[in-house]
């Protein structure tokens, strides 16, 4: 097992990436709080867990509630007795125009995938320190590494996750306390249809979210989009000790398409 005894937290672990990191860290002998804003999502993926022998509970409400995004840290550590890793997989595609933009959708999008997980991170920082050191993933993107067309403000999000990762890691490193991000490309996800499908995304006429995916996947150097279960793999890796000499890096896991 490559995490024996260590306590997580995993966010938006209802479906797609964060499901699939859940499950594969549970299966690799840590306890799981799985977050996610649908509360029968969240329970599906503990009964699983549970099923195949491992340990997890489910916490359900709206991280951009702050208090809510401080309670999950509390919740798991009242659980399980500790924490050990945060993985703030929580994110929101945001609007795909600028102009004619709707602010409350720049709102949501920044407090989703910036605000939140900076709450839970300040949350999280005393928990990690009592034992010890520790482990914070984030979920950024290609779009934190590289520009794109079709998501301006989902760059200025994803590049900020990434400059958060570079600076908390710089700042906690003596304290044993590492943070890292993982970039995914195009990944097979719910989330994904939601993506491609915004109103103001401009899809070409005659084009669906189906085929406009499989056609800008089609588009790597792979040549398909990843499974959520690739990126789990590699948020396996940055969590575990495996890792332990790796902090400060936004990996990406797109199958080439920003090399």
């Amino acid at each position: 097992m490559r995490l024996p005894n260590k306590i997580g937290i995993v966010t938006a672990a209802g479906s797609g990436m964060g499901r699939a990191g859940a499950i594969r860290f549970a299966k690799e002998g840590a306890s799981v709080a799985v977050v996610d804003l649908n509360g029968d999502a969240a329970n599906d993926v503990v009964k699983e867990i549970e099923k195949a022998g491992g340990k997890a509970i489910a916490l359900s409400g709206d991280l951009t509630d702050d208090a809510f995004a401080r309670n999950i840290v509390r919740e798991t550590t009242r659980a399980f007795g500790a924490l050990d890793f945060v993985w703030n997989h929580v994110g929101h595609p945001g609007p795909a125009a600028v102009e004619g933009l709707d602010w409350k959708d720049y709102d949501l999008a920044m407090n989703l995938n910036v605000r939140t997980v900076l709450v839970t991170t300040e949350a999280a920082l005393p928990e990690l320190r009592a034992r010890g050191g520790g482990a914070l993933l984030y979920t950024a993107s290609t779009s934190g590494l590289t520009g794109s067309q079709f998501s301006p403000v989902y760059n200025i999000a994803k590049f900020g996750i990434v400059g958060l990762v570079h600076g908390l890691a710089k700042r906690y490193a003596r304290e044993k306390i590492r943070v890292n991000a993982v970039c995914p490309g195009p990944t097979d996800t719910p989330m994904l249809r939601v993506f491609v499908a915004r109103p103001d995304s401009q899809m070409p006429a005659g084009e669906t979210a189906e085929s406009l995916i499989l056609r800008r996947a089609g588009q790597t150097p792979m040549g398909r989009p990843a499974q959520p279960e690739e990126i789990a793999n590699a948020a396996l890796f940055l969590i575990s000790d495996e890792a332990s000499y790796i902090t400060g890096v936004a990996l990406p896991v797109d199958g080439g398409a920003t090399a």
